[in-house]
């Protein structure tokens, strides 16, 4: 069993209860279990600003389900959601499910990359993660707090713990 973390976001759709719905989904997964959920937090959209404002927030898994099995059964969450993939970054959607963090684990596949990417520049996804695990440290970046006190608050608002 490993530790997984998961960012959640939403600007479409109720985001609240597509998060919600979400979180209930990643609860059900086979050999997995939900062991902590994050705050929500709303946050200004990255790319275009013409869209709704996110609501964001994180999660942490206990799981038996390998790297690539766990982000095929999110994509599945995220599809059965509702989901439209038009190829373009950054528009908004009724749910966004980002692997993190998979263990101490680092990865680079094609369409999987661990830890993720553009983790250490975002404060909507620090944020929740620290709210879970303040010590968490992101293999290769360093402390979640850390990361966090680099990047701030700016346009981060702690909505509240579903």
């Amino acid at each position: 069993m490993t530790h997984a973390y998961i960012g959640l976001g939403s600007n479409l759709g109720n985001p609240e209860q597509q998060l919600v719905k979400a979180l209930q989904a990643l609860a059900k997964l086979p050999a997995t279990t939900l062991l902590a959920r994050s705050s929500f937090y709303r946050s200004r959209p990255l790319g275009p600003q013409d869209q709704p404002p996110y609501i964001n927030a994180a999660a942490l898994l206990e799981t038996g389900l390998a790297p690539g099995e766990l982000l095929d059964k999110m994509l599945a969450i995220e599809d059965h959601q509702g989901r439209i993939r038009d190829g373009r970054r950054w528009q908004a959607r009724t749910l966004d499910l980002d692997l993190l963090l998979y263990g101490e684990q680092c990865l680079q596949r094609p369409g999987l990359v661990i830890p993720h990417a553009e983790i250490a520049g975002r404060n909507f996804v620090l944020c929740p993660l620290a709210e879970i695990t303040h010590d968490l440290v992101i293999p290769g970046l360093g402390r979640v707090a850390d990361l966090l006190a680099a990047t701030g608050m700016d346009g981060l608002e702690r909505l509240h713990h579903p």
